[in-house]
């Protein structure tokens, strides 16, 4: 190894420690993240060790690896590490990440990372000055895919509230009543010029309270199915195949091939398999450019609404009257059609549709900006970890790569 690194062995730089048995910690409300073998799991009031820190799960078919700067508890599914030599504790996540001691296994029936197997594995190890540049250069990636991240939870979330307020409380229609919200008057997600196209008054219907003039349809109304173009491809043929558009099933991103069915924004729902969520809540995607679906999702676009107003109403959908199938549940195009979808009239729907549009496209843009730091950073990590790049030629590697 160039320069000043060292080898070493796993057993030499860190131990293993075990985690603790904790109840209740899905229900703690604490300020302290709980980590199991795949990750963070729940919050609880006590720590079990101080911040920063790197957990590696232990027990699992999936063994995550986990990096944290504050205090944390970690449950007995999973290790904490703790350094026998002067290393920097986010350099050592993206080592243990890189060196994939989660995939180490010891052959038992339980898949499991033990101690033994772990410590007798090689590595090299930089000076401490040099793991500090790599776990900066690394780790200013992370943060900024971490942010991207979060701040696309918020805009959904916002849009999500705003649907609530406008389509399931009717607080819009409540202010108008109670006199809240006037002609010429702004609130929060209600701008002056859509005040007229609210009703002043709910009536009853045949599901409940509705602001008069509104009424439930079936969504049939509203979408158009795109089914028929899907074409599913077996393991073997994503294989042969493998390319940069992504390849959705029911629940997500299966893999990436070399060509596409769909182009421009669209929304997936599960059909079968991956259909409804514990809460009764849908699988549903936002899918922009180019992609492949196979036969287990719904293709949808918006009819008089826009694809984001479709999605927002089909993520607070409850489908489960609508799922048949005890063994494999199906959610099938004629009970899609019927789902009740809430109709306000075009006007006002086209209003919302306005509203969130620039949530969603500032979601776009952040997600495609968190996909190009995703590549730069598992592009980078392995070379900067072995040695293959050193940081000093880290910026004329990325004029390269650009």
């Amino acid at each position: 190894m160039a320069g000043e690194w060292r080898s070493s062995t796993w057993g030499d730089e860190v131990t293993l420690e075990y985690g603790k048995a904790l109840r209740g910690y899905s229900q703690t409300y604490g300020k302290y993240r709980v980590f199991g073998s795949n990750g963070p799991i729940g919050w609880t009031s006590n720590a079990l060790t101080q911040g920063p820190g790197v957990i590696l799960g232990r027990k699992g078919a999936y063994r995550g690896v986990e990096y944290c700067r504050d205090p944390f508890w970690v449950i007995d599914t999973a290790y904490y590490i703790v350094p026998k030599t002067d290393l920097d504790m986010r350099w050592l996540y993206y080592a243990v990440k890189h060196y994939k001691l989660g995939e180490v296994d010891d052959g038992s029936p339980i898949p499991s990372t033990t101690r033994a197997a772990v410590y007798m594995l090689e590595l090299d190890v930089p000076p401490k000055h040099e793991q500090r540049a790599i776990a900066h250069i690394l780790g200013t990636l992370d943060d900024k895919i971490e942010l991207n991240r979060r701040q696309n939870e918020t805009l959904e979330a916002m849009a999500r509230a705003l649907f609530k307020a406008w389509f399931v409380d009717f607080e819009p229609v409540r202010a108008k009543m109670e006199g809240r919200w006037q002609r010429g008057l702004s609130l929060p997600g209600l701008p002056a010029h859509l005040y007229d196209l609210f009703p002043d008054r709910l009536v009853e219907s045949e599901l409940g309270e509705i602001p008069e003039g509104w009424k439930y349809a079936p969504l049939s109304e509203f979408i158009e199915i795109l089914d028929s173009r899907r074409v599913p491809l077996s393991g073997k043929q994503r294989a042969e195949r493998r390319g940069i558009y992504p390849y959705h099933g029911a629940a997500g991103v299966m893999d990436f091939v070399d060509d596409y069915l769909f182009d421009g924004i669209h929304v997936l729902i599960g059909e079968d398999g991956s259909v409804v969520k514990d809460d009764g809540r849908p699988y549903t995607q936002y899918v922009w450019g180019k992609f492949w679906v196979n036969n287990h999702a719904h293709v949808l676009r918006g009819r008089g609404i826009t694809n984001e107003t479709l999605l927002i109403f089909l993520d607070q959908c409850d489908i489960a009257p609508f799922v048949t199938g005890a063994v494999q549940p199906k959610l099938s195009q004629g009970n899609l059609k019927k789902i009740p979808f809430i109709d306000a009239g075009e006007w006002l729907l086209n209003g919302f549709g306005e509203v969130i549009s620039p949530l969603f496209k500032k979601i776009r843009d952040a997600t495609e900006e968190l996909r190009a730091l995703v590549q730069i950073r598992d592009t980078l990590l392995p070379k900067l970890i072995s040695g293959e790049l050193r940081v000093p030629d880290v910026d004329k590697f990325m004029e390269a790569m650009a």
